[in-house]
């Protein structure tokens, strides 16, 4: 049995590490084509451990107004999330704890707004904010990203506080806590994974976001992924310094999803049992 067992475990192990190849591996291409020349990266066959060349690096942080770039991304990330998670907060309790006419019809609209591409709404989207002056703005693209996150998260944060005991709160309101210190003093420390699930969705919706970036900014209000297109032109596509800018705009990405980590999986796995 101890064999079996152990034998078993192995086999776990090898399968997870097969995965983790094959997720990982488009992410070492990217990685390593960073250092190559456009020529070099369509070499045959291909060299997986070339010469540490910082040139595309060199280039993307010189050439570009790379630091106009990155202030955009991340005030549009971060006011985008704040916003976010303040409002759906607000709301996911609302639709958790009020019995009013509709409220199931409201919440699986919220879910349903979700599975609309981008791209649908691209083009009434970006005549509707010409017409209000937003476009070419900051502001017009953190409208557009609150627009794609708060259906979810709203709708995710209604089922994390659905999920508290609603004694916890009769018993605050007895001692005469008002909604807001119940909703801020009991329900929002309880349901510290749902927000950290939701802030990374939301932090890295607005951070790689590309359709709606390159349509609503201007040159001055361009994000990193909108960016990445000047690297295209009549002369061709400059793949070593597109996989310099990937690389550079995934480490912010990986970095919000390790330090929310433990949140983050014990979020989703209670999510999954929940929903």
């Amino acid at each position: 049995m101890k064999t079996r067992s152990a034998l078993w475990t192995m086999l776990r192990l090898l399968v997870v590490l097969l995965i983790a190849i094959v997720v990982l591996f488009p992410v070492y291409i990217m990685v390593i084509t960073s250092f190559k020349t456009s020529s070099q990266a369509f070499d045959m066959p291909p060299e997986f451990l070339p010469a540490p060349a910082l040139f595309n690096y060199h280039a993307v942080l010189t050439e570009l107004n790379f630091t106009r770039y990155l202030y955009n991304s991340l005030v549009i990330s971060l006011v985008t999330t704040a916003v976010s998670i303040l409002v759906c907060i607000m709301s996911g309790y609302a639709l958790a704890r009020f019995n009013f006419r509709g409220v199931g019809l409201l919440s699986m609209g919220t879910v349903l707004i979700r599975m609309v591409p981008p791209v649908v709404v691209a083009v009434p989207m970006y005549v509707l904010w010409t017409k209000f002056g937003l476009t070419g703005g900051l502001s017009g693209l953190v409208l557009a990203y609150l627009g794609l996150t708060i259906p979810l998260n709203v709708w995710m944060l209604s089922i994390f506080i659905k999920e508290i005991p609603f004694e916890l709160e009769e018993a605050a309101a007895i001692d005469g806590c008002s909604y807001m210190r119940i909703l801020w003093g009991i329900v929002v420390p309880l349901i510290k994974p749902g927000i950290s699930v939701t802030s990374v969705f939301t932090f890295r919706t607005a951070w790689n976001e590309f359709l709606l970036a390159i349509i609503l900014s201007n040159r001055s209000t361009r994000t990193l992924p909108a960016a990445v297109s000047l690297m295209i032109s009549d002369l061709g596509i400059n793949w070593g310094q597109i996989m310099a800018m990937a690389t550079i705009i995934a480490i912010p990405a990986f970095i919000v999803t390790f330090a929310c980590s433990k949140n983050l999986i014990t979020g989703m796995t209670a999510g999954a049992v929940k929903g």
